[in-house]
């Protein structure tokens, strides 16, 4: 039996066999459920097509204004990248280098990889510098937010159309169509069929074969075997003989490690500093908002309220979730996950593992309020009649959610699993 016909899994390090695909089934881990690969029926050839489209809507998106606001003759609009500049001069500058790289340099970067890597595997020829280019996927992938701010988009809208009448811009359909393409683009990117090809097409290719493995039954996991998977590309590999005290993947360059360094002690330094900031980012303003009636500061709270009693009750609902529920929930799970571990718990694994599984789900969701500030800040700009500015609050909300999701990447849902090898082999 070969390497080649072995997984192992990215969440419980179960190592098991494969099994032939057909397109739209998929292959998932005995023992904790995470999908391990999925059948897709001409993946990169669809990806390529997707990603070529997502280029110009890219361009028209961030060329075009997004979104206008017209009261008493006057039409104020904004790009997205002219929304980031009005955020970045009202001295907000964090704020305004979150958004930016969240909406516009990650969807671009991830985009170009994707060329990077498709096009010339299209053409028949090896991709330069492949492995270079596939770390920038995995890089940009997890931070681009194209469908959080939608969604964000659709609730300043909702506020903005009680203030001036909304004039939707050229750039939020093409926003909404490049959401759907890049979703659609990522979804058919197979980095295992990616580098197949690339192997085939590569006098390295046999470098890049996981080793054969002998089975015993004291043995259930890659790491019992001195055995890594590699997080960017997939790759089962061992260590060489003189490592040097480093140990990169022959294929994409990456660093390996058999479980993540530090993984406990740097989720905790995350957590601890998103505890302490989520206090603030719900009792400070937010948003600051000047009028010919007064100055009002509004917090993440007050916000919901307003869309609840304005006739809006899904948006509340859904800002309320997203802004207060989700970061709260997500500071509590990982804190749980991270004490059980510590704690050597071998208590519900797989239920464990589900909670970590939901917390990278919907953790990019938290941005959603980030995104609406985003537009009101930089659509009323009305000198003689209102203005909005974010509020202080607003960079202490999203120093939580990066702090949150950086928690979630730091922490390896392997450790969950790890006590109950220990306990199979003292059995056994």
């Amino acid at each position: 039996m070969t390497g080649r016909d072995i997984i192992a899994c990215a969440e419980c390090d179960l190592l098991q066999l494969g099994a032939p695909l057909t397109p739209g089934s998929s292959l998932r881990c005995r023992r904790c459920r995470a999908e391990l690969r999925r059948g897709r029926s001409n993946g990169p050839e669809s990806a390529l097509a997707f990603t070529i489209a997502a280029v110009a809507l890219l361009v028209i998106s961030n060329v075009f204004p997004i979104v206008g606001l017209a009261v008493n003759g006057n039409l104020v609009q904004t790009t997205l990248a002219g929304a980031v500049r009005v955020l970045y001069n009202g001295e907000t500058w964090p704020l305004s280098v979150l958004v930016g790289l969240t909406t516009i340099l990650m969807p671009v970067l991830q985009t170009v990889a994707m060329l990077w890597l498709l096009l010339p595997l299209k053409l028949g020829r090896v991709p330069w510098r492949a492995a270079f280019g596939f770390r920038l996927f995995q890089l940009a992938r997890p931070w681009g937010m194209t469908e959080v701010l939608i969604l964000g988009l659709l609730v300043a809208l909702v506020k903005l159309a009680h203030i001036a009448t909304v004039v939707p811009g050229t750039a939020l359909w093409s926003f909404m169509v490049l959401m759907l393409l890049l979703a659609a683009a990522s979804a058919a990117f197979d980095p295992r069929e990616v580098w197949a090809r690339i192997t085939a097409a590569s006098k390295a290719g046999r470098a890049w074969e996981s080793p054969p493995i002998r089975f015993r039954r004291t043995a259930m996991t890659a790491s019992s075997y001195g055995l890594a998977l590699c997080e960017e590309c997939g790759l089962l590999i061992r260590p060489p003989a003189r490592s040097g005290g480093k140990w990169v993947c022959p294929r994409c360059r990456s660093p390996l490690h058999l479980r993540k360094p530090a993984s406990l002690s740097r989720t905790w330094a995350y957590l601890v500093a998103a505890i302490v900031l989520y206090v603030p980012a719900n009792i400070l303003p937010v948003m600051d908002t000047s009028s010919l009636f007064g100055a009002q500061k509004d917090t993440i709270m007050s916000g919901v309220v307003y869309l609840w009693v304005s006739g809006s009750w899904p948006l509340a609902i859904l800002v309320f979730v997203a802004s207060i529920v989700v970061p709260m929930l997500k500071i509590l799970g990982l804190v749980y996950l991270t004490i059980s571990t510590q704690l050597h718990s071998q208590w519900l694994p797989e239920q464990r593992t589900r909670i970590y599984r939901a917390i990278e789900l919907v953790g990019r969701w938290s941005m959603l309020d980030i995104y609406v500030i985003t537009m009101l800040v930089a659509l009323v700009q009305f000198q003689a009649l209102a203005t909005i500015k974010a509020g202080p609050a607003s960079i202490a909300f999203g120093a939580v959610v990066v702090l949150t999701l950086l928690a979630a990447m730091s922490f390896d849902p392997r450790l969950i699993w790890d006590e109950a090898e220990m306990n199979h082999v003292r059995v056994k």
